[in-house]
């Protein structure tokens, strides 16, 4: 386990998929042949991309030297993009800590 800002903290899967709100839609509107139905996953678009370039803010920071002994009094160190990221991730319930 890895400790961040001096908290072990993990990615919560399953509350992704529920605030993306993932949902199976059966699409009976084809015109092709209307006895066939094709199965789409419906999501929102918009709440997709800004999670998942959060995420990639989140995992792509990189560690220059910092004392890992310091814990939260380092936390000045991390980018404004990371902060921004961690936090709207925590506010969301997306990011937890053990």
């Amino acid at each position: 386990m890895i400790n961040v800002l001096g908290e072990n903290y993990y990615i919560d899967l399953d509350k992704i998929e529920e605030y993306l709100e993932m949902e199976n839609v059966v699409n009976s509107e084809t015109n092709i042949n209307p006895d066939s139905q094709v199965d789409d996953t419906k999501i929102n678009l918009i709440k997709f991309e800004l999670v998942k370039l959060l995420l990639d803010t989140i995992l792509s920071e990189t560690d220059d030297g910092v004392d890992d002994k310091l814990g939260i009094k380092n936390a000045t160190k991390t980018t404004i993009p990371f902060r921004l990221a961690f936090n709207s991730l925590l506010n969301k319930k997306l990011i937890n800590h053990y």
